[in-house]
């Protein structure tokens, strides 16, 4: 090269150490069980073949044997990811243990809002005493049902009072009418 121009030298990259020999067994060993292990399922699915085929139980436990009714469903909700909302339920269940016999014959659960910003279980009371009671107990009645269900799971108790009666207009009304409002437009 001319003009006191260099040519370009080879950089050395670092090479990954070579595998000593208890590196290299292992390796051999692991390739060796893979092989034996897929020359086992070929052999076992050639003589199955032979039989008949298809999917046998034998006298071993796999997936295919029966399972209890409980195991079951408790193997469906957490596949499902259920387990907060049939907790929710339980509760709603044993209302009466939880809060206590009193609170229990005056005040429901109605529902649970289990969106992650919400986690509100609303109650409703057949009067507004006990609906100012439960407003009092709330902070730890949360305290309880959190610490039975799992920490963060109702985050607010919604206490409704008692519904008034059904609005309506009056015994007489003109047939077909649809309310007040239908005699001006």
């Amino acid at each position: 090269m001319t003009n006191g121009e260099t040519s370009p030298q080879p950089v050395d990259k670092p090479s990954a150490p070579e595998p000593s020999g208890v590196d290299l067994a292992r390796v051999a060993l692991r390739a060796a069980k893979e092989q034996a292990k897929a020359r086992g399922a070929a052999a076992a699915q050639k003589k199955q073949a032979r039989r008949g085929g298809g999917l046998r139980s034998g006298a071993r436990a796999d997936g295919r044997d029966p399972m209890a009714l409980g195991a079951a469903i408790n193997r469906l909700i957490t596949e499902r990811g259920w387990e907060t909302p049939a907790a929710v339920g339980g509760v709603m269940g044993r209302w009466p243990q939880i809060v206590g016999e009193d609170l229990a014959k005056h005040c429901v659960p109605l529902k649970y809002d289990e969106e992650p910003e919400e986690r509100v279980l609303t109650v409703q009371c057949d009067s507004t005493v006990w609906a100012t009671q439960l407003r009092l107990l709330a902070p730890r009645l949360v305290a309880r049902l959190n610490e039975d269900l799992g920490h963060g799971t109702v985050r607010m108790i919604k206490v409704l009072g008692p519904g008034g009666p059904r609005r309506g207009y009056g015994p007489l009304r003109a047939p077909g009418s649809t309310g007040p409002g239908d005699t001006y437009g």
